[in-house]
């Protein structure tokens, strides 16, 4: 993945309701608080705040974080076809581009790491609306930009109480999602 030693800049794109922006805070809580490096996070959606495009943008550096939006995305995740096609553009030659396969269609990309995070949820969780945890999951094991302990507490300090359990489930089915995608490479 090209990328500058240190640093990360991730944008969580997909549709409004998705729980990008939750997962966004998450990642970069777990940097900060937790694995001790800088973090920024940023947020932008439409008027259409439920279905509409959305994404988060999550710059990580083990150094210093000069301006707070991504510039240089290095990591992109679709999570609709919509985000998809308003984001690619943003992704540097060589980035890591991770979709939906459920919910992407035409990812446009030969090495796109397509994982079926909503039929994951769906099926190992029993809702669709931990398809966002599964995603950050999966992010977090292919890009290792944190610790997985550090994300595995932000996670569980954050979500409501009572779903501690299925949100670290959620996690962990990302996480093995991701490396089965690597062992089949």
């Amino acid at each position: 993945m090209s990328e500058t030693k240190g640093r990360y800049e991730i944008r969580l794109s997909g549709a409004g309701g998705q729980g990008l922006m939750l997962a966004g805070k998450l990642l970069a809580e777990a940097a900060s608080v937790y694995d001790g490096k800088n973090a920024v996070q940023t947020q932008s959606y439409g008027p259409e705040a439920r279905g509409g495009k959305s994404k988060t943008d999550v710059v990580i550096s083990d150094g210093e974080i000069d301006y707070p939006k991504a510039t240089k995305v290095n990591v992109l995740l679709a999570m609709s076809q919509p985000a998809l096609d308003e984001y690619i553009g943003s992704l540097q030659p060589g980035g890591m581009l991770v979709v939906d396969s459920y919910l992407v269609e035409e990812p446009g990309r030969d090495d796109a790491i397509a994982i079926p995070f909503t039929m994951l949820a769906l099926e190992e969780c029993g809702r669709k609306l931990f398809a966002n945890v599964v995603a950050l999951g999966a992010v977090a094991e292919l890009t290792q930009a944190v610790t997985w302990d550090s994300l595995r507490s932000a996670v569980l300090a954050r979500v409501p109480k009572g779903t501690e359990k299925i949100n670290d489930s959620a996690l962990d089915v990302g996480r093995q999602a991701a490396r089965q995608f690597l062992e089949g490479k």
